[in-house]
């Protein structure tokens, strides 16, 4: 593994499911973990809002025994009020590690060229892997095989697309993506998952029939239709996605067992509906909880070294 967690591009399959064994040995005891990271501090630098992803590496953090600190995007303006260089020339001064969620990818790029401290994507514009690991790890604890299942993802070609798309390629599963014309995942990232397949076996379906995306699948997963960023777009976006909605339609096209997922925050009624999201078979929550176990896994792995 690298010294920093910035893509699940840069991990190997063995990588994340040690990164997965991990965080099942520290959710079945955390008080294990408690005193791991004593004497640690880690910065939380951020430019866009959250909910799931600060909390959970702010209690991983605490969890761990280490001290975290957190910068909210008035407060810094990285890149405006002072360059992303300089400002990460001076925390790795401070700091042991820093989170960083930004706009765009280049930020964590540039940040890491001049970083001495390890760095952790806590979510850019190009990819979100602190999420994803999450979802993994929600899939690994129910006991399925990435290889045997039917992974569906409805909607944009988002970061999390990307990362879902990084993710099964390099664990040979099986992904299908259905988007609407125009909002498909970027070229460079499926040239480059399809890379990883050829040698995992994994199998990949990007196209724009969600109805058959979501047939016979054995996990739906949805996101919004409009990231942080792009809300001018709001309403077209509202009319050009109306027919990839996670609705009880879909859901009967999959396996009755199947699995509901979403990263949240949910904008219910457009990218998924209520009785879908809350039904028997939806795991949201779970996935949200999981981000402080993979949270605690990804530190660990950068710090306790």
């Amino acid at each position: 593994m690298l010294n920093h967690f910035i893509s699940l591009k840069d991990l190997s399959a063995k990588d994340i499911m040690a990164l997965l064994a991990l965080t099942a040995r520290i959710k079945k005891n955390p008080a294990a973990f408690r005193k791991k990271l004593a004497g640690k501090t880690v910065g939380l630098l951020f430019q866009k809002p959250s909910l799931r992803t600060k909390t959970s590496f702010y209690v991983a953090v605490l969890e761990l025994g280490a001290s975290p600190i957190y910068f909210s995007p008035q407060e810094v303006r990285l890149g405006e009020r002072e360059s992303v260089s300089d400002a990460a020339k001076t925390l790795s001064r401070y700091l042991d590690c820093v989170v960083l969620r930004t706009f765009s990818h280049e930020v964590i790029r540039d940040f890491i060229k001049v970083s001495d401290i390890p760095v952790i994507n806590g979510l850019s514009g190009l990819v979100h892997p602190a999420q994803i690991l999450g979802d993994l790890f929600t899939l690994y604890e129910l006991k399925k095989d990435f290889k045997k299942i039917k992974f569906a993802y409805i909607g944009d070609g988002n970061n999390i697309a990307h990362s879902l798309l990084y993710a099964f390629s390099l664990l040979g599963g099986n992904i299908a993506i259905a988007h609407p014309v125009g909002y498909a995942p970027e070229d460079q990232i499926v040239k480059e998952a399809r890379e990883f397949a050829r040698k995992s076996g994994a199998t990949i379906d990007i196209g724009n029939d969600p109805k058959g995306a979501a047939s016979g699948a054995d996990v739906l997963y949805a996101d919004v239709w409009t990231s942080m960023g792009d809300e001018a777009e709001h309403e077209d976006r509202v009319k050009i996605f109306k027919d990839f909605q996670l609705n009880g339609g879909l859901m009967q096209l999959a396996k009755k067992d199947c699995l509901i997922m979403h990263c949240l925050p949910a904008h219910r009624g457009e990218e998924i509906t209520d009785d879908v999201i809350d039904s028997k078979n939806s795991v949201v929550f779970d996935q949200a909880e999981n981000r402080l176990h993979t949270a605690k896994a990804i530190l660990l792995h950068l710090l306790s070294k």
